[in-house]
């Protein structure tokens, strides 16, 4: 077949030719150097994640390090080095939160680049695919459905070229584009082709913000980030007059020595700081980057991990999600009696009409080899919109012919005959496509009126193999699967009922979904397999589960997805999908499976849970420390704690423990409220662990006297404290498995180890003295224990999470 458009070889056209459309040659490779030379290259990176200077400087410039810092260099003139730890414990935090964050830059760095499409740019009359950072000025970019339009430029040639510019202007009309107008970076075709000359390129350009911004590391848009920095906030506001009291309180009303009287100040001060909280978020947070690139799987904004842990509700595309790119034509029904042999020569002749088939019509070309004498005069190509596509043809004979190919029950009028044949196929699972022949314009808005029935095409979509394993998984989570297709009802039905989804008996066609929002949630709640959805419907179907308070997350990899993958809480796309999808999604699946998908939602139940849970323990050292002050301050007594009696109890009884629960597996689904589910565990815990020490530590100022009685009260306390701190771990790591037993144990005997062993009796000053007083002591970390079960069961009934 002739292609309608060809390069001009400077020959004349003859009177039997069609006239010849000039195909661009693009610049020259002199012409591509010389620019290079000037600078003119599109030299803005898509930074994948923060750059090495922001990681080093956003983990140690902290508001909490600086205070931290401060008290360590005070800390260094008038104590000996054990008093200091607390300060060599931050800088080994501090370490591993950058360690952790570059690998994860690294991982994301490498999958951004295997994850990146590359434009396909005109150079020399050859077409070949560059990355988008070697694009000069003047470059021709040729396009296709699904690119995305990376710099910005004017229109060269163009094919029946429709452009979304909804990102951009909000409008999700498709523009249809002609040579000479502009075309805006951030931009993507939806039908047709063409090709477009850089005008702007690097920062010239009006930027592609939104796929910049996706694939940009960033903390925004999570509540375990939002929640711990208004946890910090309140800390700060207690943290200050209680930190004041504390100085005068033991600096000026107590006539104690200088040195001693500084370092029981910082002591009180240091533990109210959460810092490990903020780290091991981040920590958290890197290695779960870490552990789902290892699976192929971009996380692109890390929030995302979280966001894919609290969905319950997952909005399925159909073609490229449950089943594969790819389709088999299974049988060739001709209708009113045409001739078979002819419609194998049309649907040839479509085939080679569309440079840029979809998985339907590259079954078609696979199937039906192109008619040499017959010329497509024009093309109307494929539009998920109006669900056809057709082509206008010289057949060689002196006869000419249009005809369109799509959906059945848009190309047919209601009741017709041949639609009861097509359900029983798509009952099956197959997928019909209607050849039909029109007398009308392609150009026409009505060009299906009236169109004459050929042929049905019958395809079969190949299933992913790991689809149902998935939807199961999901099923068992319950997590709800919603089918959202724009193939036919029934046949997507169909589909979904042998991977096994629940509900995939009850089918809706879209068409027939009432417009307004409540009544479209109410529809969406009660059934499962939604077929002849519309680009816009998705987005408004999206926006009606949300508004009965779902969590929404959205697959898919056709440019028909990307309006509602941009307004779903996560946006998942396919590593094989158009740059478009990839652009707006936070996850994309770089090995194409949709098997990831529960590792992602498993790896964002981890953190958030398992960060729950930690938080709970720093939080609840914050209540007790900022309590201990107040009541020391009150009682105008010697505040009882040194720094290095605070830095052992928060390595054994959080820092050590935390970072192994931050880290293991947990399956909990993800629940909201993040701060109120921490502070209504910390609070109780804090006050019993407050009280239960101050007690021990009155009682101990009563039994003790003489040199050394501040020593053994502090003691006594410590060893209060430490018990009371180990019940708060050993419930935290509750459910109990081999593994938290033996961390429990291991801290527990750690600290018996310090009591025993003479010379971190002394390192320490922690010395047990008499036997009265240790066993008082016992016994009343023995109460608050019980004290905290019996408050923590009555928070779970009163205030359920």
């Amino acid at each position: 077949m002739t292609q309608r458009a060809k390069i001009d070889t400077g020959g004349s056209e003859t009177a039997d030719e069609p006239p010849v459309v000039h195909r661009v040659a693009g610049l020259t490779s002199a012409e591509v150097a010389e620019r290079v030379a000037r600078g003119e290259v599109n030299d803005v990176p898509v930074r994948s994640s923060r750059s090495t200077v922001d990681i080093v400087r956003g983990n140690v410039f902290t508001r909490f390090n600086a205070i931290i810092g401060v008290l360590w260099v005070i800390m260094f003139f008038v104590a000996p080095i054990q008093d200091s730890l607390f300060g060599f414990v931050i800088v080994a935090n501090t370490g591993i939160g950058i360690i952790q964050e570059l690998r994860a830059k690294k991982t994301l760095d490498s999958l951004a680049v295997i994850g990146e499409a590359k434009p396909t740019v005109r150079r020399d009359g050859v077409s070949a695919e560059v990355s988008t950072s070697e694009i000069v000025l003047g470059d021709l970019i040729e396009l296709g459905p699904g690119d995305k339009v990376v710099v910005d430029g004017e229109v060269a040639e163009a094919d029946s070229l429709e452009i979304d510019e909804s990102l951009l202007t909000g409008e999700a009309d498709p523009v249809v584009k002609k040579p000479g107008e502009k075309m805006m970076s951030g931009s993507f075709v939806v039908a047709g082709g063409g090709a477009f000359t850089a005008t702007k390129v690097g920062r010239e350009a009006y930027a592609a913000q939104l796929a910049e911004e996706a694939s940009r590391f960033t903390l925004v848009h999570s509540e375990l980030r939002s929640g711990i920095s208004t946890i910090l906030k309140y800390v700060t506001w207690m943290m200050v007059p209680t930190a004041i009291g504390l100085i005068i309180s033991q600096l000026v009303v107590k006539d104690n020595n200088f040195k001693d009287s500084v370092a029981r100040t910082v002591g009180g001060i240091v533990p109210m700081i959460p810092e490990g909280l903020v780290l091991l978020t981040s920590v958290a947070f890197a290695i779960g980057v870490i552990r789902l690139g290892r699976k192929q799987c971009l996380v692109q904004e890390l929030p995302a991990i979280e966001g894919l842990a609290r969905v319950d509700v997952v909005c399925l595309d159909k073609t490229g999600t449950l089943t594969e790119g790819g389709m088999d034509i299974t049988e060739l029904r001709a209708l009113n009696g045409s001739d078979e042999e002819y419609v194998r020569k049309v649907l040839g002749a479509l085939g080679e009409s569309d440079p840029h088939p979809n998985a339907s019509l590259q079954a078609i070309i696979d199937a039906y080899p192109d008619a040499e004498d017959w010329r497509c005069t024009e093309s109307l190509p494929f539009s998920s919109a109006r669900k056809y596509s057709g082509a206008a043809f010289s057949e060689g004979d002196g006869e000419n012919s249009a005809w369109l190919l799509g959906a059945p029950d848009v190309l047919l009028k209601a009741g017709d005959p041949t639609l009861t044949e097509i359900d029983h196929l798509n009952e099956q699972g197959l997928r019909v496509l209607l050849l039909a022949r029109t007398t009308r314009e392609l150009d026409s808005p009505d060009v299906q009126q009236d169109a004459d029935p050929t042929a049905l095409v019958v395809l079969e979509q190949r299933l992913r193999p790991d689809a149902a394993e998935t939807l199961s998984y999901f099923a068992d989570q319950n997590v709800a699967a919603k089918v959202i297709s724009g193939d036919n009802a029934v046949s997507v039905g169909a589909v979904a009922g042998k991977l096994g989804l629940p509900g995939a008996e009850n089918t809706v066609d879209a068409r027939h979904l009432p417009t307004e929002q409540a009544a479209m949630a109410d529809e969406l709640d009660r059934n499962a397999v939604f077929g002849r959805v519309t680009p816009q419907q998705k987005r408004d179907m999206v926006g009606a589960l949300q508004s009965h308070g779902h969590t929404v997350a959205m697959t898919g990899d056709g440019v028909n997805d990307v309006l509602a993958l941009k307004d779903a809480d996560i946006g998942v796309s396919m590593g094989s999908g158009s740059e478009a999808t990839r652009a707006v999604a936070q996850i994309v699946l770089l090995n194409n499976s949709f098997a990831t998908l529960p590792s992602v939602v498993a790896e964002g139940r981890r953190v958030i849970g398992n960060i729950t849970r930690v938080a709970t323990l720093f939080l609840t050292k914050t209540v007790y420390s900022v309590l201990l002050a107040v009541l020391v301050v009150c009682s105008q007594v010697e505040y009882p704690f040194l720094p290095r009696h605070l830095t052992l109890l928060s390595t054994l009884t959080i820092g050590v423990p935390a970072f192994f629960l931050a880290l293991a597996p947990n399956k909990e689904r993800a629940k909201p409220n993040f701060v109120r589910r921490v502070m209504r565990y910390a609070i109780p815990g804090g006050i019993i662990a407050a009280a239960a020490t101050f007690t021990t530590y009155l009682i101990a100022r009563s039994h003790y006297s003489g040199p050394g009685a501040l020593d053994a009260e502090t003691s006594a306390a410590t060893l209060t404290l430490f018990l009371v701190s180990m019940w708060v771990l050993a419930i935290v790591a509750r459910p109990y498995t081999w593994w938290r037993i033996a961390l429990v144990a291991t801290m527990g005997g750690a600290f018996l180890l310090v009591l025993v062993v003479p010379w971190l009796q002394d390192f320490f000053a922690l010395k047990l003295v008499g036997v009265t007083m240790p066993w008082t002591a016992v016994a009343i970390a023995a109460v608050g224990a019980v004290l905290l079960e019996v408050a923590w069961r009555w928070v779970d009934r009163r205030f359920p999470a």
